[in-house]
């Protein structure tokens, strides 16, 4: 079967160049670009007036992030222009270990989106935190054979990696001996360390929030993913990387991304129409998000309409705007007009559905595992957020124990609590948290980077008890509560992450818990379950919470609540 794509501008990405040329394409593959006429196919699409580019590419996402199962992410993401992502399930891995990983195998299998895998390298992120499961090096390495398995995810133990650390040095040793991808995740690190970094064999990041920070990288040989998710927005300091010749060496990517945003911003092409509004080059754009990200990660087929490429396409009606008009993937058209046609949900076995579908062992909570034993005035350390940023600063307050066991609302200190939910240990981390503005009630989730334990932050002991055990209930999800009323819930019933929900529905419930959490006092431009998960991640600078209570990353251990 041919099909000719006839009138409309090829992007081409080898050259930047716009030219007019028909597209012919033989069942998978693109087989010619130039002048070809209706005599050569067996069917014509007129894209008279519109620009055919490849597909988009993320380079590096975390499917669980959207809550979505990878067929529901799919219908979304398609509609945008996206062909392929390279995802990291490392949420469900620190959840269910090498199950998870072959539950997203097998979850993202014949999807009309091309979904690769990148193998978690740390489950747990630290040996300072608690996940549900540990993947050494030998358990990984059995997932390098799968077909649609590029390499090792994101490395952020690069601590280990400096020192030499024998486990992690395991891991990264494994995939450079089968030739594969490793994935960079080193947030601030520089000079000397970064040279070590580099040097063990991990060539991109996606942590680079500054200009500075960036350009180091690409001058010491990385590639520089250009993250703009949900919470992690960093296009803008890196908004001078579309220029030359910095661009060569940046892919797009995503993150993390919830469902809502997803449908009301879009996905890649959001990234690509945020750079241009800021007089930035589509055509750049749109090669750092297809070529560039294909050769990354060594997909030869991938990212460009040439001869001898996969017929991946989206095919735009305005270039600057990256209007998204029709989507092909592998020579079958599965956008119309921006309306997705149908595919059938994989099939993913009983035994692993099973497994991802009873992931909490957590006992009822009480509201004295809320408090805190401490009575005057403390100085205490407390975690201080960064506005559109997963960097957080350790901030002293003096807190007042006498007054709500130290939470007060007009200071915005508020409570915090990462509670172990994998294995019912017991363990209870609390503190305190500046920058959220929270003025009543509790929000609770079971969504906390990356170990994903019960994560609460509240006004009162008594909310905080209540959002917990109702999250337990669920069996995972997402929940706002004032007094004894549950104001909003989502539930997340897979691995406590995922529901099998439409993306509709599922944008709904996130949009409604929102707009609860910000009815309680968040301002409107916070995004408050996507910047609460991230308050966990001990890999990312300076200050988080885990199970095991507050962690410095810049001491890498974790440290006292009181500074006095």
């Amino acid at each position: 079967m041919k099909t000719l794509l006839k009138g409309g501008t090829v992007v081409n990405v080898f050259t930047d160049e716009l030219e007019k040329a028909n597209v012919l394409i033989e069942d998978e593959k693109i087989i010619g670009v130039g002048d070809y006429s209706e005599a050569d196919a067996d069917c014509v699409q007129d894209v008279s007036g519109k620009y055919i580019c490849p597909g988009f590419i993320d380079g590096h996402i975390h499917i669980e992030s959207t809550m979505m199962l990878p067929a529901e992410f799919a219908r979304a993401a398609i509609l945008h222009g996206t062909s392929a992502v390279v995802a990291d399930p490392h949420e469900i891995a620190n959840v269910c270990g090498g199950e998870g990983i072959e539950f997203m195998l097998e979850a993202s299998e014949k999807l009309p989106l091309d979904v690769y895998i990148m193998v978690p390298s740390c489950v747990p992120a630290t040996s300072f935190d608690e996940s549900g499961a540990e993947l050494s090096a030998a358990d990984i390495e059995p997932f390098y054979r799968h077909s649609r398995v590029l390499g090792l995810a994101e490395m952020m133990n690069y601590v280990g990696v400096v020192a030499g650390d024998k486990g992690v040095m395991d891991k990264v040793n494994s995939a450079k001996a089968k030739g594969k991808i490793i994935n960079g995740h080193a947030p601030l690190l520089s000079g000397r360390d970064l040279d070590k970094y580099i040097a063990a064999g991990i060539r991109d990041d996606h942590e680079c929030s500054s200009e500075q920070e960036a350009k180091e990288r690409i001058r010491k040989g990385q590639r520089v993913m250009i993250r703009n998710g949900t919470a992690a927005r960093n296009l803008a300091g890196l908004i001078s990387l579309f220029d030359e010749p910095w661009n060569r060496r940046c892919l797009l990517v995503t993150d993390d991304k919830h469902a809502a945003d997803l449908i009301a911003n879009g996905h890649i092409d959001d990234i690509i129409r945020l750079a241009v509004k800021q007089g930035k080059s589509t055509v750049a754009g749109i090669r750092m998000a297809t070529l560039q990200a294909a050769e990354a990660f060594g997909l030869r087929d991938e990212g460009a309409v040439a001869p001898g490429y996969n017929a991946n396409i989206a095919v735009l009606s305005d270039l600057d705007s990256v209007a998204v008009s029709d989507v092909y993937h592998l020579g079958k058209k599965v956008v119309s007009d921006g309306k997705l046609e149908p595919f059938a949900n994989p099939e993913v076995s009983t035994a692993l559905k099973e497994r991802v579908l009873h992931s909490f062992n957590l006992a009822p909570l009480c509201e004295k595992d809320f408090h805190i034993a401490a009575s005057g005035v403390r100085k205490c350390r407390v975690i201080e957020l960064i506005k559109d940023q997963l960097i957080t600063e350790e901030a002293l307050f003096d807190v007042d124990f006498g007054k709500n066991n130290g939470v007060d609302t007009e200071k915005d200190i508020l409570k915090l609590a990462v509670i172990e939910r994998h294995k019912n240990t017991g363990h209870i981390g609390l503190g305190f948290i500046h920058g959220i503005g929270l003025k009543e009630g509790a929000i609770a989730a079971s969504v906390s980077h990356d170990s994903h334990n019960l994560i609460v932050i509240g006004t009162s002991e008594a909310e905080m008890m209540f959002a917990a055990n109702r999250v337990r209930e669920l069996g995972g999800g997402m929940v706002a509560v004032k007094g004894s009323e549950v104001l909003s819930e989502m539930p997340l019933p897979y691995a406590g992450l995922m529901t099998d929900a439409s993306v509709e529905e599922v944008a709904r419930q996130n949009e409604a818990v929102r707009e609860s959490v910000h009815a309680l006092g968040v301002p409107a431009d916070i995004e408050p379950f996507m910047t609460m998960a991230f308050v966990s991640l001990p890999v990312i600078p300076k200050m988080k919470m885990t199970t095991l209570g507050l962690f410095s990353s810049d001491k890498w251990a974790t440290v006292p609540l009181f500074a006095d």
